[in-house]
């Protein structure tokens, strides 16, 4: 069995490959190809939180994983991750366990990978300006992934706090080519944004659909207990693409009340979804219809996302010789 610590989880991570690996994935979740029962949840009340299993069998990847997560949104007063966990490879011939690879590091880099595949399939091609909204390990993860899809002029950071978003554009100096800025009024940042990723844990939503220009692209990846950081206009105005239809309404821990509340409220209906993403990277659904559409990736993670990118650290790890091997 191998163990990967979250450094070495870390340096094996290709961006690039990690976006295509994750697209791969989702055709064959759209395709009805791989084995992802929903996800489970055991929930701790006070303070809130809670631990998921997710685990995934993807075939044509040749690959089987779960990854165990826990989620307790306060966890920034106590110098920790909101997310934290770990990830299962198993072989899928054998049910052996390969290896454990560090949960946090995965989650980050899937989901912004999702994210940034979602630009690229839906973002306009001239977009030059990207806004995260967000200062934790997922705004620094879009950073880094959403660099890798268009050719930005510039990257802002801002959220509720400045002094936050001041610390992520210094932790990100050399990180980049591409320049990126601490802005203080999320409406500000947003304006002549082409992309708007949003990476909060907002129990009130964080942006107004009036602060999105024509031919926005959204990403929304946040979670919260009881709220949402996307506003019912923005979900109703958009063009909207999921992970995976089955999922996309329930609420937390299972998925996410940014279009549960929308359906509730009567402003949509489960008709509202366009097109889950795995069906526009293989073609068999469109994308943007024009330069002036309002698109929208709502993220609320899926276990195949997991697998794929447990399975391509993998097989770095065995090729490099990276890693702690023992006996079981």
């Amino acid at each position: 069995m191998l163990l990967l610590t979250a450094a070495e989880t870390a340096s094996l991570i290709d961006r690039d490959a990690l976006r295509v690996a994750v697209g791969d994935a989702m055709v064959e979740v759209s395709a009805g190809r791989v084995s992802m029962p929903p996800r489970i949840a055991a929930i701790n009340d006070d303070p809130f939180g809670f631990m998921a299993v997710m685990p995934a069998h993807i075939p044509a990847l040749g690959a089987m994983a779960t990854k165990l997560v826990t989620v307790f949104a306060g966890n920034e007063a106590l110098g920790l991750s909101s997310h934290q966990g770990a990830v299962l490879v198993v072989d899928p011939d054998n049910g052996s366990i390969l290896a454990m690879l560090d949960g946090d590091v995965i989650t980050a880099e899937r989901t912004a990978a999702g994210s940034a595949l979602s630009a690229d399939l839906l973002a306009r091609p001239d977009v030059s300006v990207a806004t995260i909204v967000g200062s934790g390990v997922q705004a620094r993860s879009h950073a880094l992934h959403l660099d890798r899809v268009r050719s930005l002029d510039e990257i802002r950071i801002t959220g509720r706090t400045l002094s936050k978003a001041e610390a992520l554009v210094s932790s990100l100096a050399g990180e980049l080519d591409t320049p990126v800025v601490a802005v203080a009024a999320i409406e500000e940042a947003c304006a002549g944004a082409g992309i708007v990723a949003l990476t909060t844990h907002a129990s009130e939503p964080v942006i107004d659909r009036a602060w999105l220009e024509p031919g926005t692209h959204v990403t929304s990846v946040g979670f919260s207990d009881s709220g949402r950081e996307l506003d019912t206009a923005t979900v109703a105005d958009s063009l909207l693409v999921v992970e995976d239809r089955s999922g996309a309404f329930a609420g937390h821990p299972v998925g996410s009340h940014d279009l549960a509340m929308p359906l509730a409220e009567g402003a949509i209906t489960a008709d509202h979804v366009h097109a889950e993403i795995g069906e526009i990277v293989a073609g068999t659904m469109s994308g943007r219809a024009d330069g002036d559409q309002l698109t929208l990736y709502k993220s609320c993670g899926v276990a195949a996302q997991d697998v794929a990118a447990a399975k391509l650290v993998y097989d770095a790890a065995v090729a490099a010789g990276v890693g702690l091997r023992f006996e079981r």
